[in-house]
């Protein structure tokens, strides 16, 4: 439900006293009408006599040049006024518009069975897999094996609340529109086959927005998950497993094991290959041999369709990091990737 603004208050209480005013004013009118047909022509205001120039020159006069310059100085004060709120007015606006559009957004985000009642709007189940607060969580998926049978599989899903430190708002908008190929993410949007129009997209992306965590909190969670580990925070290989291997490496999402726990095959090794290209038996070295290009990359990400590297591919799909790790962790993942 919308609630009202104090300019819209305002507004009506506005209207309401005009139209007030207007019939107080013709019924007071209807009042002082003349008894007698015909006394109008006399006491219409243009025949009576009006006043000498001595009453005209007195405080009459006075009395008009003070309203005259109390009005002055309500435009002299009053335009500027306005002008010097008004860009704040329009950035509030902009505030309350975006406020708005991320709760419709958490409205759409949350899981199919949650019990939020709150207008007609649905809710497309985004936190089923990705978490109620968009922390991450796990998917229930099936993939084809070589042989032709299925395996069911718990797919550990992205966390959200760091999504926009990765990629572009347009990257994710493209990313929700159009899925992700051969994992649980399907096409959401309509130009992708999906149920979401683009608005209801946008309103996604607003609710994404407001629930990043700082680069500080991605720090401490990664500093602790890693101590609780006996890992190093700048281990190479380490970080590699935690950031990268999702695409770099087949089977890392469902830890090649079903979704009753047992394995399904022996996993590949490190960086050969998956959603993102190989990364061993040196191609990375023959695509990155200057290291500082290769540390720029992942730092920065890929655009869309711009050829990187030296033997100019690119998909626009490698999200960059430097938002969430730092210099000396970058410079880790590259040392370890180096050596795949």
């Amino acid at each position: 439900m919308m609630v009202a603004t104090t300019q819209q208050h305002l507004a009506v209480a506005f209207v309401v006293a005009l139209v007030l005013g207007w019939a107080l004013f013709l019924l007071l009118s209807v009042k002082k009408g003349p008894d007698q047909i015909g006394d109008e022509a006399a006491m219409a205001p243009n025949r009576r006599p009006y006043l000498d120039d001595d009453g005209l020159e007195g405080r009459r006069l006075e009395n008009a040049q003070r309203a005259a310059v109390a009005l002055l100085l309500v435009v002299v004060f009053g335009l500027p006024m306005y002008w010097l709120r008004e860009p704040g007015r329009q950035t509030n606006a902009v505030k309350g518009f975006d406020r708005e559009s991320a709760h419709r957004g958490f409205l759409l985000f949350q899981p199919t069975t949650s019990a939020i009642p709150e207008g007609n709007i649905g809710h497309f189940g985004c936190g089923n897999c990705h978490g109620t607060n968009g922390e991450g969580g796990v998917a229930n998926y099936t993939v084809t094996n070589t042989d032709g049978s299925t395996t069911a599989l718990h797919w550990t899903a992205p966390a959200l609340n760091t999504v926009l430190k990765r990629f572009t708002e347009e990257e994710v908008d493209t990313i929700i529109t159009y899925g992700r190929a051969n994992t649980p993410m399907p096409a959401w949007g309509v130009a992708g086959g999906g149920p979401m129009n683009e608005y209801q997209v946008l309103d996604i992306i607003e609710y994404l927005k407001s629930i990043q965590i700082s680069r500080k909190e991605i720090q401490k969670g990664l500093t602790t998950n890693f101590q609780a580990q006996g890992l190093n925070p700048n281990d190479g290989a380490a970080l590699f497993d935690q950031f990268c291997a999702r695409c770099h490496t087949k089977g890392w999402s469902y830890s090649w094991k079903d979704a009753t726990g047992h394995p399904v095959e022996t996993p590949p090794k490190p960086g050969s290959g998956a959603y993102g290209p190989n990364l061993t038996g040196g191609d990375t070295l023959r695509q990155f041999p200057d290291e500082a290009k290769h540390i720029e990359f992942i730092t920065l990400g890929s655009e869309f369709a711009k050829p990187y590297g030296t033997r100019g591919v690119g998909t626009g799909r490698m999200p960059g990091f430097g938002q969430m790790l730092t210099e000396a962790q970058i410079r880790a993942i590259v040392e370890y990737e180096r050596t795949l």
